[in-house]
This record gives structure tokens, sequence and C-alpha cells, in this order.
């Protein structure tokens, strides 16, 4: 998307200030984007991504995927924690993910995987369990085909469980295995409350449910709408939205296709100024 393409249909955020929770090095296409558009961006990442305390479960994975029939990644953080680990204990063979299929869940995933040396035989257009089970039953041709196959899903420690529980109930043989974990990273609580006391945040962007989760607890609140009470909630979809609104917050937008640049578009068409 072109940083033209927003600012003609939508307008522009000048004297804007638009904090972003995301790890910096992920959020450089949101962050150019939105400095196009005149806003300011400041970067306080509420997570941290690390590798799991136990590999165990990984190497084996890795050790066996000759095994599996499909790899499904669920972020390019699975794709860079696993190909990574990949690297370490396989000599380097990134070549074996070859003998499997690939599905890729979102764009930002897919070219990830295609950085890796790695070409996904699905890219998942929809970032929720159900949207990608939807259109990996339309690849595969049909339910009934799903039923026996051997299926890998690398991910974060804390997941959702619905894609596995709906894969195992068509009938598949599904290995969720932990490949990286989600940490708070050493921001002080002081340090956050000081910023938003002294700052005029306009917007602020979660773009997973653990951006959100992490927050409260930086800040130390179970409710933070007073703390965003003047502030645009900008959520990457409906299950960060949803993670929003249990902590208090009601001034939400969100995209209907789940990444950055249409994230930047509902903020740019909600409080953006034409010129």
């Amino acid at each position: 998307m072109k940083k033209t393409e927003i600012h003609l249909a939508h307008g522009r955020l000048d004297s804007k200030t638009v904090l972003v929770t995301r790890v910096r090095a992920q959020a450089e296409d949101m962050t150019v984007l939105l400095e196009g558009l005149g806003a300011t961006v400041i970067h306080v990442p509420t997570i941290e991504f690390i590798p799991p305390c136990d590999l165990a479960p990984l190497d084996n994975a890795i050790r066996t995927l000759e095994h599996y029939d499909w790899i499904i990644f669920t972020s390019s953080n699975a794709v860079d924690f696993f190909t990574q680990r990949l690297r370490e204990s396989r000599s380097g063979d990134v070549a074996l993910l070859g003998t499997v299929s690939i599905c890729a869940i979102g764009t930002a995933t897919a070219r990830a995987l295609e950085k890796a040396g790695i070409r996904a035989n699905v890219v998942a257009q929809e970032s929720t369990s159900e949207g990608v089970l939807r259109e990996l039953i339309e690849h595969i041709g049909g339910e009934n085909i799903v039923r026996d196959l051997r299926i890998l899903i690398p991910r974060a420690k804390v997941a959702r469980d619905v894609l596995p529980s709906r894969l195992r109930d068509l009938g598949a043989h599904v290995d969720v295995v932990e490949t990286y974990q989600t940490v708070l990273p050493q921001i002080t609580p002081a340090s956050l409350k000081k910023l938003f006391e002294e700052t005029r945040i306009d917007v602020i962007t979660f773009t997973s449910s653990s951006t959100v989760s992490n927050l409260a607890t930086l800040v130390g609140l179970t409710d933070l709408s007073d703390l965003l009470k003047n502030t645009l909630v900008a959520c990457i979809g409906p299950v960060t939205a949803e993670t929003a609104r249990r902590f208090g917050l009601t001034n939400i937008v969100q995209p209907d296709v789940y990444n950055g640049p249409e994230l930047v578009r509902v903020i740019a068409t909600a409080i953006g100024e034409e010129t």
C-alpha cells in the first residue's frame, strides 16, 4: 500500500500522536505509513519475544518434520523462531520444509517465510482461526480430506486453541509446539504513567491481545478506560478488540483486513483531516 493512497482517500494525521505498542522492528511498515501521513509516532513496545524455556518439544518436532503433511505458521514470530532453531539443529537445512505443505496466516507471515527462503502453499487472508480453517479446507479440497492429516502448529506459549481444536474435530492429528514466548519488557510503571500524563496520545495501536493485557499489567490497572479516555484505540482484529473491551476500552476501531497498513487506514479514516 502506498502512502499516497491512504492520504488521498482518508486525509492526513498532522498534529496527531500515535503510540505503537508493537515491537519496533515489526512495526516499520506501520510507522512509515503513519509518519508519511504526518503523525508523530512514539514506540513503547509492551511485549517482547524470547525462545521457550524448554526447547525439547520444538527440537523433537524439527527432527520429525518429514512426518507432517502441513505446518501452519500463525505469525512472523513463529517463522523467525522456528527457522532459527531449524538452522541451529539441522545444519541450516530449511529445504526440509519443502517436503511439507505450508500455510501462512497473513501476508506478514508469508513475507517472513519468503525471507527465509520458504514458499507458502496457502496464505490465509483472514487472521482469525475460523477464517484460516475455512481457507485451508477450501485449498485442500474439503473437510473429509482433513481427516488423518498430520499438522504441526508452531506458535507462542499462550495462544487461542480454536484452530487446533477445530482441526482435531475434523480428524486431523495436530501437534501444537511452543516456539517462542511473550514476556513483559523492562519498563517501569512510573515512566509509562508519566508518558500518558505529559503527552497527548491521540491513538494507541494494539496488534495482539498480549499488547493490551501487558499494558494493563505494566501500569498496574485492570481498567484502562480512564488512562485512555481521550485516546482512539486501534486494534488489529476482533480478538484484540475483545481483549481491549475486557479492560474497559470502548473507543475502538479495527480494520476489515487484519494487517498494519489497514490499521493505519482505519486510523486515518477515523481522525484524519482532509487537505
